[in-house]
């Protein structure tokens, strides 16, 4: 599971989903207006008709919040291609379940992340804690050199496609996006310090009422969960989202069952990017009719290293951090 992707597809695909255990709502602090003073409006990322002014009771109504789950979600999106600017390490640890839910054996693995022409890439440095030993750390050598041979040696025309299919990606996004906003019941739960920085919390149940314009979107009515916003950046902090349904994928009929759940975390690196800093999930899942999956699995990140994007990685390990 790799941190680029779980950012991505469970922001947007699971975007306003949130948490199971309702707690006593704390007291909402007044949120920022639009109208800030220049130094705040420098560090905050959003448009001016952004209002998140707070009613009477310091409540925000629902059009203020799928108003801001929007702008939440474009900054997601700038965020991700500021990653690409770092190397760090994601040391994963998956544990096998049995039917009773207890432990039947644990695996762990340690990647390096970083960009490769243009896209993020894991290479593995560690199993269980230990260094790869000679041969399998020659294979990873090579894995890696064909993907980078492959990509260094893509053609103008290559590279023209690729670009149109994430256009067509992104707009998928935005699309994605819309629904998600009016798919469920929003709640301002109040306010909570992350990493020492203010964050709302917003709280979303499926609407009955919904329909799904989009086919990925049907997914919408089974997802609930919490949602976790920085006040000064409107960047998604922390996710924290349920299956509350059985969700089928694709023609194989793969499905996620009723009460997996998933918890993501992002942290604030240098004052520039927001980088994925740890997550945790339980998945019981079910691939067509022969294969089940149950599991619970946790990633940790560590080690943010800022390198030069005009560094050319002519073999692994040769990404110069910025000096």
């Amino acid at each position: 599971m790799q941190p680029w992707g779980l950012a991505t597809v469970f922001f947007l695909l699971s975007l306003p989903v949130f948490a199971q255990q309702e707690k006593p709502a704390p007291a909402a602090d007044p949120a920022p207006s639009v109208s800030s003073t220049p130094a705040e409006a420098s560090q905050t990322p959003q448009p001016p008709q952004l209002d998140l002014t707070p009613d009477a009771n310091g409540s925000l109504s629902q059009q203020q919040i799928q108003a801001l789950i929007r702008v939440v979600a474009q900054n997601h999106r700038d965020n991700y291609k500021k990653q690409h600017d770092y190397t760090y390490l994601d040391r994963e640890v998956e544990q096998k379940l049995d039917g009773s839910g207890q432990v039947k054996s644990t695996e762990t693995k340690t990647y390096e992340v970083m960009d490769l022409y243009g896209a993020p890439i894991s290479r593995l440095t560690e199993k269980d804690d230990k260094p790869l030993d000679q041969k399998d750390a020659a294979k990873e050598e090579e894995r890696i050199k064909k993907i980078a041979d492959k990509r260094k040696n893509e053609t103008e025309e290559e590279r023209r496609k690729k670009d149109a299919e994430k256009e067509k990606a992104r707009e998928k996004g935005r699309e994605f996006v819309s629904e998600v906003a009016d798919a469920y019941d929003f709640r301002l739960v109040g306010s909570e310090m992350l990493n020492g920085r203010d964050n709302w919390v917003i709280a979303g149940e499926p609407r009955p009422d919904y329909h799904a314009h989009l086919k990925e979107a049907e997914m919408l009515s089974k997802i609930r969960g919490r949602l976790w916003i920085d006040k000064a950046e409107l960047q998604l902090a922390k996710l924290d989202i349920e299956a509350i349904g059985t969700l089928s994928f694709g023609w194989v009929l793969a499905r996620i069952h009723k009460g997996t759940r998933f918890a993501y975390e992002e942290t604030r690196v240098n004052d520039e990017v927001w980088l994925p800093q740890h997550y945790e999930a339980r998945v019981d899942m079910r691939l067509a009719l022969f294969k089940s999956d149950n599991e619970q699995d946790e990633g940790t990140y560590r080690d943010y290293k800022k390198f030069r994007t005009s560094a050319r990685i002519v073999s692994v390990g040769d990404v110069r951090e910025q000096k």
